[in-house]
């Protein structure tokens, strides 16, 4: 484990909430800082006690765990928030990847901003960054949605509002609809639309699919559909 006393930002501070990014998928993209100070806060905020508590285990790190999820959030973040104010330290981390990023994490933050509480980000790995920066798609600018609603009339209509827009767009979407969603793009904005499809990244079955939305259609249909997956659309004028 790093030295802490030459690096004082790898020592957790009294009253400070720290919002720890975690390896999506290969465990060594996790920093010499986020290692430290999940290894030393008070407790660690997590959505899921057993997925996290599995990688904190294959980590050699063993802290208290605080379960948050999307049906306790909001009694959790005043119940952590509260355990702030009396000078405890507390890591908040999601199951994989940086925190609140379309995730429940967001309410514990405000909580504490609410509060005047510290809140300090220990920043990595990140699906939705990852992708851009790997796709090959315009990143002078983008929307970044999170998961679209699952009913089709929704997700169409979304589309059809942002069919025109001047930048990339970036959603989230499940194993389960991705390839519904990919023929959505189809017959919403066309064959030729260029959009990306990234799948378990950084793990290995890594894959990324570019091209037109029929040529990624076409090659989805041969693989596996088994992981997570960000989904990306080029503005309407770019050719790859």
């Amino acid at each position: 484990m790093p030295e802490t006393v030459d690096n004082p930002s790898l020592k957790p501070l009294s009253g400070h909430l720290y919002v720890v990014a975690t390896p999506i998928g290969n465990l060594a993209d996790l920093s010499d800082r986020a290692r430290a100070i999940l290894s030393a806060v008070d407790a660690i905020a997590c959505e899921d006690t057993r997925t996290t508590g599995a990688m904190l285990t294959r980590l050699g790190i063993h802290r208290p765990l605080v379960a948050y999820h999307e049906h306790n959030e909001t009694e959790a973040a005043d119940r952590l928030a509260a355990d702030l104010e009396t000078g405890k330290s507390i890591a908040l981390v999601s199951d994989a990847g940086t925190p609140a990023i379309s995730d429940p994490g967001f309410r514990i933050v405000r909580a504490c901003r609410r509060r005047n509480l510290p809140v300090v980000p220990v920043p990595g790995a990140s699906a939705l960054v990852s992708v851009l920066s790997a796709a090959g798609l315009p990143t002078n600018g983008f929307l970044f949605v999170g998961f679209l609603p699952p009913k089709t009339s929704a997700r169409v209509g979304f589309l059809q509002k942002y069919r025109d827009f001047e930048y990339t767009v970036a959603f989230y979407e499940s194993c389960h609809r991705i390839d519904k969603f990919v023929d959505e793009i189809v017959a919403t904005l066309g064959e030729s639309r260029v959009i990306a499809v990234a799948k378990e990244v950084t793990k290995l079955h890594e894959t990324f699919l570019v091209g037109t939305a029929a040529d990624v259609r076409a090659r989805l249909a041969k693989t596996s559909l088994k992981g997570e997956f960000v989904l990306l659309i080029a503005p309407s004028d770019f050719v790859l």
